[in-house]
């Protein structure tokens, strides 16, 4: 069978190049004789892979020499936990609820202190990004917390809120490397990385340094301290060698399309062919406010439940796959991260004018 084109919200599709060049050296690893999956974390061998991994992801973002990169086991939920912890001196975290992963976020902030929705979306599903220009951000605030790309209801920042002082805390997790972000504005950007970096089961935190320290919460695991890997190289345990060693791939990958600035050109490439075929569309049309729209996750709706499934069945048929909406929202989402080809959502748009043709009188 043929690869589908497929645009889950994550795991997601991944470039074809770095699976071929995964599936190359499954067996033997440059010579060594094994697979890195059978690799010692303690190894010359998988040393060289973290730190190039590291060394690249920092070329790729431009992150200062006073943020420490990490890797951490688990997703979003880990560090929905480990942001309190952490960063908590006060027991107080200001958090803009934008959708259902910061909605979280705050909902498990609440276990370790004063969590205090300052901003949200809610009353319109999540449709748009409020007002951030004027936040009520409290005194003894910590931090304040956003998700700077929502995937279920596909809007994003374009403009970062203000936090009157505090540390921006940021989960980019979908668009983790899909356009440049200025690090120094944030005082950690962390993403799971199952969504447009590589495999599940690893989040990547880059943290300043400042915000790194002894002073956790009382009972805060060793494990879920930032300073345990930022001590460690982030090797104090046995770490997601594979899920590095994949990563890593990728961000070669980036880099040789021409790093994050050659990735936004072509992502609101993409992004537009779908956009404009939804403003134009008389059968479907996207859910959310033009100026907050994401260039990762596009939600779109015809009028009816009947026709979106029977959408989702056909474009399954047809080979576009995991289209179906969130289930809390229903309808569809087209997730068109780094590693789908632009022929993958144009042949979408040529599917969706068919199906539009033949269904619009139903």
């Amino acid at each position: 069978m043929s690869r589908v084109y497929n645009f889950s919200a994550g795991p997601a599709v991944m470039p074809e190049e770095v699976l071929r060049e995964a599936a190359a050296e499954m067996m033997d690893y440059r010579g060594c004789g094994m697979s890195v999956m059978e690799m010692s974390h303690r190894s010359r061998d998988f040393q060289d892979i973290l730190d190039e991994a590291e060394k690249d992801l920092r070329e790729l973002m431009n992150i200062p020499d006073n943020y420490k990169v990490l890797f951490i086991q688990g997703g979003g939920h880990v560090q929905f936990a480990m942001v309190p912890m952490n960063l908590m001196k006060n027991r107080v975290g200001d958090y803009i609820i934008t959708g259902q992963w910061a909605k979280k976020a705050w909902q498990e902030a609440k276990l370790y202190g004063t969590a205090n929705a300052i901003a949200s979306s809610e009353d319109k599903t999540f449709s748009y990004i409020p007002d951030c220009s004027d936040l009520p951000v409290d005194d003894k605030a910590d931090y304040v917390y956003i998700c700077l790309n929502n995937t279920i209801y596909g809007t994003k920042f374009h403009e970062l809120p203000g936090t009157k002082g505090k540390p921006l805390v940021a989960d980019v997790s979908s668009c983790f490397l899909s356009e440049p972000l200025d690090v120094s504005k944030f005082g950690i950007i962390w993403g799971g990385v199952q969504k447009n970096v590589g495999p599940a089961g690893m989040a990547i935190a880059i943290v300043r340094e400042d915000l790194i320290t002894e002073d956790v919460l009382p009972g805060t695991p060793t494990m879920l301290r930032y300073k345990t890997y930022a001590d460690n190289d982030s090797l104090y345990n046995t770490p997601p060698t594979y899920c590095i060693y994949m990563c890593g791939k990728v961000f070669k990958w980036l880099k040789k399309q021409g790093g994050l600035e050659a990735m936004k050109e072509i992502n609101e490439r993409k992004a537009k062919i779908l956009y404009d075929f939804l403003d134009e569309s008389r059968l479907f049309r996207g859910t959310v406010e033009k100026k907050d729209r994401s260039l990762m996750n596009v939600p779109f709706v015809t009028d009816s439940e009947e026709l979106d499934a029977k959408f989702i069945k056909e474009a399954k048929e047809a080979g576009f796959v995991n289209l179906k909406g969130h289930r809390t929202v229903g309808g569809m989402r087209a997730s068109i991260y780094n590693a789908m080809p632009e022929e993958g959502v144009a042949k979408l748009v040529e599917f969706m004018r068919d199906f539009e043709a033949r269904n619009q009188n139903l």
